[in-house]
């Protein structure tokens, strides 16, 4: 994962900044959301003094990626300002655009604070099965793409991997970090924030209508993707990532999720809205 974000500085120049990237490789051939967040933040950030951090960014998932190729982000510097910068980031494949971002950084400035408590009587971590534990007798291809990831994963309750979760509730809550111990770069642990908050915020939608990763035609992409950083968190200790579905339809559904650090600090907040196509059997909900 820190190679992969770790973007390399084009010799090409245009009016605009470019970097070059690779993708993680993925068992099914796309280049995983999350990722392309994390590396156009990055591309972002390296044309900003390193005072000044990222706290929201803004994006368009416009074409699926192809991880067996490189990638191309083009940095627009919009403007800058005495606190605040704002940045466009492109990111392309073959002269096509795959991902828009606009992203806001800020030097960090006294100010009213307060935010929304974690929720309390959640299980920890530690008392939670990981991931493997739930994938017995999958496929050995399907399990490459939960277990080749950097991640680790505590669903709340069990993850909808292969069964769907009974209780269709719109909401659920996971534990994450990512498995190693990562550089005290504040940069690099805001860029993993962004890869980890693509991972299970569409879980939510699936569960309001008992919906399975496994069902047979179910087809999901993330549209959108909206994140703002609150508070610096490290990404090598456990986090809580609380998530919930305030609508679905048109064959659209909008997740949103707040991530916690384990003593209960507000670290960031998430919006995306996904494409999600259901055979007619698993959507009914009577």
């Amino acid at each position: 994962m820190l190679s992969v974000i770790d973007l390399s500085a084009s010799d090409a120049r245009t009016t605009e900044d470019i970097f070059t990237g690779q993708s993680q490789s993925m068992p099914l051939g796309r280049v995983y959301g999350g990722q392309v967040l994390a590396q156009s933040i990055v591309a972002a950030s390296r044309t900003i003094p390193d005072e000044r951090i990222v706290h929201s960014m803004h994006g368009y998932f416009l074409r699926p990626g192809d991880s067996t190729k490189g990638i191309t982000f083009s940095v627009d510097r919009i403007h800058d300002g005495r606190s605040f910068s704002t940045r466009r980031t492109q990111a392309y494949q073959e002269g096509v655009p795959i991902f828009s971002m606009i992203a806001s950084f800020q030097d960090e400035d006294p100010g009213l604070d307060h935010h929304e408590p974690m929720p309390d009587g959640l299980p920890a971590p530690d008392d939670l099965p990981d991931v493997e534990s739930h994938l017995r007798g999958l496929h050995p291809m399907s399990k490459r793409l939960f277990t080749d990831r950097p991640v680790d994963l505590r669903h709340i309750p069990a993850p909808i991997y292969i069964a769907a979760d009974p209780e269709r509730a719109p909401r659920q809550a996971v534990w994450m970090r990512v498995r190693r111990q990562i550089p005290d770069n504040p940069a690099t642990h805001r860029a993993a924030l962004a890869y980890l908050s693509d991972l299970t915020i569409q879980e939510s939608i699936l569960r309001a209508h008992g919906v399975s990763w496994a069902t047979p035609g179910l087809k999901v992409a993330s549209l959108d993707h909206a994140m703002w950083w609150h508070r610096f968190g490290r990404v090598d200790e456990w986090m809580l990532y609380v998530q919930e579905s305030p609508s679905a339809r048109g064959g659209r559904g909008l997740a949103t999720g707040r991530i916690y650090a384990a003593d209960g600090t507000l670290l960031a907040s998430v919006a995306q809205e996904i494409m999600v196509r259901v055979p007619d059997e698993a959507g009914a909900t009577g």
